[in-house]
């Protein structure tokens, strides 16, 4: 089984290079954010308490996601693998991903990071926040979850590094050319 952890900041590419992934790969794409919008939009419980704490531009409780990311994985139990994004964001997440999947005989097979300036980050958010109107991408919590991802979520990738997982591939450029970097390395893993 293929699974892989996109990781990036807000706006890095993640959504759009996953789609490409899922297609070439046949993976099943599992994104936090995903999972929180429709929970959000469905009026969950559990997505009344996540609109709030997205609102206040807070992280969502390890539980919470864990337990979300859990049920999205079991409700795939034909998955040829899985793409993990915006997850993990923490170590304690990272391990807890570790958990569940050693408990479900596999592993994360590989980690790679897309590197993006902030500069980049902010002028590409902007651009999506016109098309999309996504509330997470409003001015005052974006920067938040860009401070968010460069002083907590970015210390995940040395736990990686630590296991040997972790590429880094440029994630500034031609759409297509990050994709075929992201393939040359996601194809080592799946030799």
């Amino acid at each position: 089984m293929l699974n892989l952890v996109l990781f990036g900041p807000p706006g890095a590419g993640k959504g759009t290079q996953s789609e490409k992934l899922i297609d070439k790969y046949q993976l099943v794409h599992v994104s936090t954010g995903d999972i929180f919008r429709s929970h959000i939009k469905n009026q969950t419980s559990l997505g009344q308490q996540v609109s709030q704490i997205i609102a206040e531009g807070n992280l969502v409780p390890d539980s919470i996601t864990i337990a979300m990311l859990e049920e999205e994985v079991k409700n795939n139990p034909d998955a040829k693998g899985f793409i993990f994004d915006g997850f993990p964001r923490t170590v304690a997440q990272a391990e807890a991903l570790d958990r569940f999947l050693a408990d479900n005989n596999t592993a994360i097979s590989g980690v790679i990071a897309l590197d993006v300036t902030e500069e980049e980050l902010t002028q590409r958010i902007a651009k999506r926040q016109e098309i999309s109107g996504r509330a997470d991408d409003a001015a005052d919590k974006l920067k938040k979850r860009i401070e968010e991802y460069f002083h907590k979520t970015i210390h995940v990738l040395p736990y990686y590094e630590e296991q040997g997982k972790l590429s880094k591939v440029n994630g500034i450029g031609d759409i297509e050319a990050i994709f075929a970097e992201l393939s040359a390395v996601i194809d080592k893993y799946s030799v």
